[in-house]
C-alpha cells in the first residue's frame, strides 16, 4: 500500500480543491437572486441559434474551415507515435536511413499542419468581418427604426456600446472560438482512441482526472458569466458617462465643474478597472487548476511507467516500455493543451455571450411606431390637416394634449403660440408621427396618418427647428441631406432664397466648406441658415417651423421673414413663436394653455377678442417698446 502512497496525496490535494469550488459554486448559487443583475436572462442556446442565423449565409466556408482544420488534427495524433518509434528506433542499433525517413515524415506532417492553420486563420477572419459588418449594419438599421420616445430613454453612450464595442467581441466566436472548441473536442477524441490502442491501462488512470475538469470547468463558467456580464455594464457606464459629458464639456467650463467630473468620471472608470481585475481573478484561477491536473497526471505517467519499466512489472496487466511512456508524455500534452486553453477560450466565448446578449436586447426592441400592414405610399399630398378630439400622453394619464381639435386648409399659415409646455411642439411631433397617439385622429388630406408608411409621410415635410444639427462633413452634404441628383445651381438657388448665399460665398470653399461636428464652427444664426436652405431644396408640401428664428439677430431675422413670405406659396406652414410680431400674418393663430386650445383667429380677431392672446401682445409690445427707448 505504501508504494501508492504519493498517488493518494496527488488525489487527496486535488480533491481538497475540488471541495472548495463546490463550497463556491453552492455560496454563488445562493446569492443569484441577490445579484441577479449580473446574470444573463437569454439562455446560452437561445444565443447561439440567433448567432448562427449570421453565419448560416457563409457555411461554406466553415465546411472548408472543417476540413482544412482535419489535416492539422492529423499531427497532433501522429506526431506522438512518430517521435515514440524514432526513440525506440534510435535505441537499439538502428539504420540512418530509416531514421531520415521517419524525420522527414514527421517534417512533412508538420508542414502540411502549418499550411493548415494559416488557411484556417485567413478564411476565418474575412468570414467572421463579413459577419460583424453584417451585424453592425442591422443594430444600427433598428436604431434608426426606434420611435423618439424609446430613443430619448436610451443613453446615446449605450447604442454606441452596441454598434462598437459588443459586436467586436461576438466576432471571436466565428472567428476563433467556434473553429478551436470543435478542432479541441475533435483532438480529445482522437487523442482518447489513440491511447487506448495503445495502452489502456494508462489511459483509464489519466481519465481519472476528468471528472476535475469537468468539476472545475462548470464552476469557472458560472464565475466567468458574472463578471462579464460586470465589465460589459461598466464599459458601458463610462461610454455613456463620456457622451454626455463630452457634449457638454462648455457648460462644465463654464461652471467650472472640471474637479466634480473629473471625479465622477474617475470613479466610473474605478468601478471598470475593478470589473477587469475581477474578470483577470477568476481567469487566473481556473487555468493554474487545469494545469495543476496536467501536472499531477504526468507526474502519475512517469511514476507508474518509471516503477513498471525498472521493476520489469506491468501495470493493469499492460506492459510500460519506454516508447509508451513516451508517447503518453506526447498524448497528454495534447489531451491537456485543448483542456487548458479552455480558459481563454470560455473567457471569450462569456465575452462574446454577454455582448450578443445586449446587441439581441436592442434588437428586441420592438419599434413603437410602425407602418400598420395595410399603410399606403403618397406620391404627393395637397397639405391638408385636421386634428379631431385628440388627446396625447408622454406618460400614463399625465395628458399634454386634451381633447385638441383644429383644421388647417392648404397652402394655409397657421401658429401656434402659448406658454413653455401648453403643447405646442408635441402637435408639430405628433404631425409628423414621431409619437401616436393615444385617442382622437389626425388626417392629412382626410386620410388618418396611421394609415400612410412613415417614410411616405415624412419625405413631404420639411422641418426647421430650433437647435439645429448639422453633421460633419460639408456644407453641400449638410444641404443635400435627403437624395443625390441635386446640382449645384439648385443648392445656390435654394441658399439664395433664404439668404443663405451671402456667408457661404465669403467662406474659402464655398459648399466645400468642411462642417465639424455638430456644426461647431458656424454661427447659431448660420446653422439657422443652412437649415433653411436645406429645407427649401426638397420643396415640401408641409413646412414646419418650431421656433426657428428664436436663435437669429434682427437683421438675419428681417431676412428670413423676406423669404419666409416666399415659401408660403410653396406649401402648408405651421409655425410654433414666442414672438407675437413674428406671425401677425398667420392665416390662423391657435393659442394653446394646458394643453387645450384657448382661443383661434387671425390676429385682428384675437385682438378684438380682449381675451388671452390680446395680453401677451399687450405685454410684448410694452417690453419692444421700453427697450427700444
Amino acid at each position: 500500500m505504501r508504494e501508492y502512497l504519493p498517488v493518494v496525496i496527488v488525489g487527496a490535494i486535488i480533491g481538497s480543491f475540488a471541495l472548495v469550488f463546490i463550497l463556491a459554486y453552492i455560496a454563488l448559487q445562493k446569492s443569484k437572486e441577490k445579484f441577479d443583475d449580473s446574470e444573463r436572462h437569454m439562455p446560452d442556446s437561445e444565443i447561439i441559434r440567433r448567432l448562427l442565423v449570421y453565419g448560416k449565409p457563409y457555411w461554406k466556408n466553415f465546411v472548408l474551415v472543417f476540413f482544412v482544420m482535419l489535416f492539422s488534427i492529423v499531427y497532433d495524433l501522429l506526431s506522438p507515435l512518430l517521435i515514440g518509434h524514432i526513440q525506440d528506433t534510435i535505441k537499439d542499433p538502428f539504420e540512418l536511413n530509416y531514421l531520415f525517413t521517419l524525420v522527414a515524415v514527421y517534417a512533412g506532417i508538420l508542414v502540411v499542419s502549418l499550411i493548415c492553420t494559416y488557411l484556417q486563420a485567413m478564411i476565418l477572419q474575412k468570414t467572421g468581418q463579413k459577419i460583424l459588418s453584417q451585424l453592425r449594419l442591422d443594430v444600427f438599421t433598428h436604431i434608426e427604426k426606434l420611435s423618439h420616445e424609446q430613443l430619448n430613454n436610451i443613453p446615446v453612450g449605450k447604442l454606441v456600446t452596441r454598434v462598437t464595442n459588443d459586436p467586436n467581441h461576438i466576432s471571436f466566436l466565428f472567428t476563433n472560438i467556434i473553429v478551436t472548441l470543435a478542432k479541441n473536442c475533435m483532438v480529445i477524441v482522437g487523442v482518447l482512441a489513440a491511447m487506448l490502442l495503445l495502452n489502456y491501462a494508462l489511459t483509464l488512470m489519466i481519465l481519472c482526472f476528468v471528472p476535475f475538469v469537468v468539476l472545475f470547468t462548470v464552476v469557472f463558467r458560472k464565475f466567468s458569466r458574472r463578471v462579464h456580464r460586470g465589465v460589459s455594464n461598466a464599459t458601458t457606464d463610462v461610454n455613456t458617462y463620456l457622451s454626455e459629458n463630452l457634449s457638454g464639456m462648455k457648460i462644465t467650463q463654464i461652471f467650472n465643474r472640471e474637479e466634480q467630473k473629473y471625479e465622477e468620471f474617475k470613479e466610473k472608470s474605478q468601478q471598470l478597472a475593478k470589473a477587469k481585475i475581477n474578470r483577470m481573478y477568476v481567469f487566473g484561477i481556473f487555468r493554474p487548476m487545469v494545469f495543476m491536473l496536467f501536472v499531477s497526471s504526468q507526474m502519475c505517467l512517469f511514476y507508474f511507467g518509471a516503477k513498471g519499466y525498472i521493476q520489469d512489472t506491468s501495470f493493469l496487466g499492460q506492459t510500460i516500455t519506454s516508447a509508451t511512456v513516451v508517447a503518453f508524455y506526447m498524448y497528454i500534452s495534447r489531451f491537456f493543451n485543448p483542456i487548458q486553453t479552455l480558459a481563454e477560450q470560455f473567457d471569450m466565448l462569456q465575452r462574446s455571450f454577454a455582448g450578443a446578449e445586449k446587441i439581441f436586447t436592442i434588437l428586441d426592441m420592438v419599434p413603437q411606431v410602425v407602418d400598420e400592414e395595410d399603410a399606403i405610399e403618397l406620391d404627393e399630398i395637397k397639405g391638408e390637416i385636421e386634428f379631431k378630439d385628440v388627446w396625447f400622453a408622454y406618460k400614463s394619464d399625465e395628458w399634454v394634449l386634451k381633447g385638441v381639435s383644429f383644421h388647417v386648409q392648404p397652402k394655409q399659415t397657421v401658429a401656434f403660440v402659448g406658454s413653455t409646455g401648453s403643447g405646442k411642439t408635441t402637435i408639430l411631433s405628433l404631425i409628423c408621427r414621431n409619437y401616436d397617439i393615444q385617442k382622437g385622429q389626425i388626417l392629412i388630406d382626410g386620410i388618418d396618418i396611421r394609415k400612410i408608411k412613415i417614410a411616405s409621410l415624412r419625405k413631404h415635410f420639411g422641418q426647421m427647428l430650433q437647435d439645429v444639427f448639422l453633421f460633419a462633413g460639408d456644407i453641400r452634404s449638410n444641404i443635400i441631406l435627403r437624395e443625390e441628383g441635386i446640382c449645384d445651381e439648385q443648392i445656390w438657388e435654394a441658399c439664395r432664397y433664404v439668404n443663405a448665399d451671402s456667408f457661404i460665398k465669403k467662406l474659402e470653399k464655398g459648399l466645400d466648406e468642411p462642417v465639424r461636428e455638430r456644426g461647431n464652427n458656424f454661427s447659431a444664426g448660420q446653422r439657422q441658415l443652412l437649415s433653411f436652405a436645406r429645407t427649401i431644396i426638397h420643396k415640401p408640401s408641409v413646412m414646419i417651423l418650431d421656433e426657428a428664428t428664436a436663435n437669429i439677430d434682427t437683421e438675419t431675422e428681417i431676412l428670413i421673414q423676406d423669404s419666409l413670405e416666399k415659401m408660403k406659396n410653396i406649401g402648408t406652414m405651421l409655425i410654433v413663436a414666442h414672438r407675437l410680431s413674428t406671425i401677425q400674418h398667420s392665416d390662423n393663430i391657435i393659442l394653446l394653455s394646458k394643453g387645450e386650445i384657448v382661443e383661434q383667429g387671425n390676429h385682428q380677431e384675437l385682438l378684438k377678442l380682449k381675451g388671452r392672446y390680446h395680453q401677451l401682445y399687450t405685454l410684448q409690445f410694452n417690453k419692444q417698446q421700453l427697450q427700444s427707448r
